[in-house]
């Protein structure tokens, strides 16, 4: 029968650390050390009114600069326009992007009426050539491959 006392026999409780920091350790080596992608919008373009409100199909150009395939869970995102999130969705429809190499993913995204009218009532008096927009996205991945937060800022010119 084993007791306590006769696991601290067999394990004492300096024995027990250095277990448990060789353990924890090892398992840092064995998560991979990856770039994150590079992800960026091919484009956005507006879908047909199916009931539930105005969508949009992104299409994401998503570079994998690392050797090692890239198997994506899903993807969460967003796009703001003058600091208003005016579109966003998830996904879980990803191919896997193989080692050194790139896709296009499309997307559907859903629209905030409400962010679109303040946005709207911010541009009212304003005589703007461009609009600043900021898309963000969180990457989750099959696997021990750790989420990776990707974002792309810039401006769309109106004219």
């Amino acid at each position: 029968m084993i007791t306590s006392r006769t696991l601290h026999t067999i394990f004492p409780p300096i024995g027990l650390l250095l277990l448990a920091v060789t353990v924890l350790s090892g398992c840092a080596t064995v998560l991979p050390d990856l770039d994150p992608p590079k992800v960026t919008i091919e484009s956005v373009r507006s879908l047909p009114v199916e009931g539930s409100g105005p969508r949009f199909e992104i299409s994401l150009r998503i570079v994998n600069p690392n050797s090692m395939a890239l198997d994506i869970a899903g993807i969460s995102y967003t796009m703001d326009l003058l600091d208003k999130e005016v579109i966003s969705g998830v996904t879980n429809k990803v191919p896997v992007i193989e080692g050194y190499t790139e896709e296009v993913v499309t997307l559907e995204a859903g629209i905030n009426l409400f962010e679109v009218l303040r946005l709207i009532g911010s541009l009212g008096g304003s005589r703007a050539d461009e609009l600043d927009y900021r898309f963000a996205a969180k990457i989750d991945f099959n696997g021990l491959v750790p989420t990776q937060r990707i974002e792309e800022t810039g401006t769309i010119a109106l004219q």
